[in-house]
């Protein structure tokens, strides 16, 4: 049997409850942590999903908008189990990103793996720098 101690955590509960925070629904679902970054040609995102089943996971992109919806389920239980502390939220995540027009949509990749989401996106070969040669007018001089 686990016992913790802590006075404010049933007022901390009832405070959730009151101002709304509560698990999220698929109407109003919870964010998820991530960090963004550029990794040479390519733009990563990364987001928290600890506990979440790869199969739970929904992955959007429509014209710019991407979004990625989770949700994590309740462990299934016997009828004998009572369950005497629970912490780890239960419910639907999302998290939307506006990409730039200089992504490559039409190539993302995505990895699961330790609970985290890895999504890889290309940038456009239309947005990467390149060199202009400069050339030679066909022009010719008039002499004299």
């Amino acid at each position: 049997m686990l016992m913790r101690i802590d006075p404010f955590r049933e007022l901390d509960r009832l405070t959730q409850q009151f101002f709304g925070n509560q698990p999220g629904t698929w109407s109003r679902p919870s964010a998820m942590p991530m960090d963004a970054y550029r990794e040479g040609d390519q733009y990563v995102i990364t987001l928290d999903l600890p506990g979440v089943s790869p199969d739970a996971i929904d992955i959007d992109v429509e014209r710019n908008m991407l979004t990625v919806k989770a949700e994590r389920r309740p462990s299934a239980r016997g009828e004998d189990v009572q369950m005497e502390l629970s912490e780890r939220p239960l419910g639907v995540f999302s998290r939307q990103v506006m990409l730039a027009d200089t992504l490559d949509t039409e190539h993302i990749d995505a990895d699961y793996e330790a609970g985290v989401l890895t999504l890889r996106i290309p940038i456009a070969e239309r947005a990467k720098p390149r060199k202009i040669e400069i050339g030679r007018s066909g022009r010719k001089e008039i002499s004299g």
